[in-house]
């Protein structure tokens, strides 16, 4: 393999899906404010970060997944961040130091996505049947351990910074969705893991022939994925004041489709991370402005899997027309 090649091999590759985010955007501002005139208040936009911290922080780590190709996927992120919030409370109920909740739930988290990666790397087991049995097992073990009701005992120090405001803008997305999404975007430009990632996605079999540890890539993938899902129920600790063992539900699905819809290859090797935030952010002033609109949460969740169907087309229709 020349080096023109080699070159290609680690260069991200563009998504057409990114121009579409764009047009959705206008549509679905212009159709709030046309809709309901006074939708778009500060209280209205502190709430939509709110809701898009643990959406963001959990589509961060899928979108990771995703880009290290070979049909990559966690459907257990829900379960994860589900899983890890009445753990760490357990944990914590148990005689636990409360200060020790934030790294219990980082703990966790990164346990759960660490399994996902052994059973994916090691057993070879695909990625969709493994994600899928582990979001299973981490929802139901959740469920289980707190009869389906709601966990008392969140430290009452993290609540101030759960539901604490700063000029509009919620904490936990100041402080942790953000500086999460910055330092993966510098990974994935400015290092090497980051060009090995972008190389599995484009091409697997050459990744391999120049070198690259591929089983240790994407591992790590999984294990960031994890850990990502544990923030994201840290988040949620702090800011509901309860642990809940629903707190991760549908967040596979939302998750995906603020991956692809923005800019995150379904076979991996192209996109960017700055593209999922503003598809998250999308997603959930667009759930945001239903809800105002006094629509069912079912059609909402309908009008997500229709999105996530329409980008997929997008995406696979481009790759063949190029």
């Amino acid at each position: 393999m020349g080096d023109t090649d080699v070159r290609a091999l680690l260069r991200p590759g563009r998504s057409p899906t990114l121009g579409i985010l764009g047009a959705l955007w206008i549509i679905v501002v212009a159709g709030l404010l046309g809709l309901k005139p006074g939708a778009f208040t500060l209280a209205t936009v502190t709430t939509v970060l709110q809701f898009s911290t643990l959406l963001a922080l959990v589509a961060l780590g899928q979108s990771l997944v995703v880009l290290c190709g070979g049909a990559g996927i966690d459907l257990s992120v829900g379960g994860i961040a589900s899983l890890t919030a009445v753990g760490a409370l357990l944990a914590a109920r148990a005689g636990m130091p409360p200060w020790l909740v934030p790294p219990a739930c980082l703990l966790i988290g990164t346990a759960l996505g660490a399994l996902n990666g052994a059973a994916v790397t090691r057993l070879r087991v695909l990625p969709l049947i493994a994600t899928l049995a582990t979001f299973y097992a981490y929802s139901g073990l959740a469920v289980a351990l707190t009869n389906g009701a709601a966990l008392s005992g969140v430290p009452t120090w993290l609540i101030p910074w759960g539901r604490g405001v700063l000029g509009g803008v919620p904490l936990p997305f100041l402080t942790v969705a953000l500086p999460a999404f910055v330092v993966s975007g510098v990974l994935l430009t400015a290092t090497s893991w980051g060009r090995w990632v972008y190389a599995l996605g484009h091409n697997e079999r050459s990744a391999r022939l120049v070198g690259i540890p591929v089983d240790r890539v994407r591992r790590i993938a999984y294990t960031v994925s994890g850990a990502l899902a544990g923030t994201a129920a840290l988040v949620s600790l702090a800011w509901l004041g309860s642990g809940r063992p629903n707190i991760g539900q549908n967040l596979e699905l939302t998750s995906l489709t603020a991956a692809m819809l923005g800019g995150i290859g379904i076979f991996g090797g192209k996109g960017g991370v700055a593209g999922v935030l503003a598809a998250v952010l999308l997603l959930v002033t667009l759930q945001t402005g239903l809800l105002q609109l006094n629509v069912n949460s079912v059609w909402q969740v309908g009008i997500i899997g229709a999105l996530l169907i329409g980008v997929l087309l997008i995406d696979r229709f481009s790759a063949r027309w190029r």
